[in-house]
């Protein structure tokens, strides 16, 4: 009998699948199951990695949420055949060092993106560094962020950010509605690089930094940089992986 552990979001319809499932196949504890199956939306699979990073555990989504770009359908037959079935997507996720006002150093993973935004109604005003060399001396903006090429279709996209397939080795370097530069539109830069945002004006225009939903007030200096030394494995069907959901998304009209 294959050891499957069920987590799911809180929501009525998410709580009675599992219910479902777990009376079908049983309920493992997670640090004892083959599989870890995750029920809900993109953010109960977020919260989930979070919680299994480093562990390397099998985790495979069915959507009991909203857009759950993350998950696989829901379907109650053959579960065990699915998950045996299933093709992995490696994902390493983004180290942020986020240096707030107090003097304190705050570190973080993001499996999505790292995003700073501006505090108050005045605009952020940040400079920008990648790989030790100044890149953008001011840019004036509501906030900026760096993606994942797995949350690139997330946060980054609505920020009109470019898509970037699994294997493409880049991380999108996103604006989000930018006043000057006015025509500056992000960059793509390699999986490699250190980027540093350094908040200029810092007094007058506060500016937080979040990695996914950790959030740091009042930070004067954000380094973000991605994290190869961890690997992350999220499980999808043959005919719906991850990679080709990231092609088939640049498409969509």
């Amino acid at each position: 009998m294959t050891r499957i552990a069920f987590i799911a979001a809180t929501t009525e319809v998410a709580q009675t699948a599992r219910d479902r499932l777990a009376a079908m196949y049983g309920d493992a504890a997670p640090q004892e199951a083959e599989f870890i199956v995750v029920l809900g939306g993109d953010g109960v699979m977020l919260e989930t990695q979070h919680r299994f990073l480093g562990r390397n555990a099998q985790i495979y989504g069915m959507n009991r949420g909203s857009v759950g770009f993350l998950m696989n359908d829901y379907r109650e037959e053959d579960l065990p055949a699915r998950l045996a079935a299933a093709q992995g997507s490696a994902l390493h996720p983004l180290r942020m060092r986020a240096h707030s006002h107090d003097g304190k150093t705050h570190a973080t993973l993001a499996i999505n993106e790292v995003s700073l935004l501006r505090q108050t109604r005045q605009a952020a005003k940040l400079r920008i560094i990648v790989d030790g060399k100044e890149r953008l001396p001011e840019l004036i903006c509501d906030g900026i962020l760096v993606s994942t090429p797995a949350g690139s279709t997330a946060y980054n996209l609505s920020a009109h950010g470019p898509i970037v397939p699994l294997d493409a080795n880049l991380l999108p370097l996103t604006p989000i509605s930018a006043f000057r530069p006015r025509r500056w539109r992000g960059a793509l830069l390699p999986s490699a690089a250190k980027v540093v945002f350094e908040v200029l004006e810092a007094e007058k225009r506060p500016v937080s930094a979040t990695a996914d939903y950790t959030e740091v007030r009042d930070v004067r200096r954000v380094e973000v940089r991605e994290d190869r030394s961890i690997t992350m494995t999220m499980l999808f069907d043959p005919d719906h992986n991850l990679s080709e959901r990231i092609i088939k998304e640049q498409f969509t009209v």
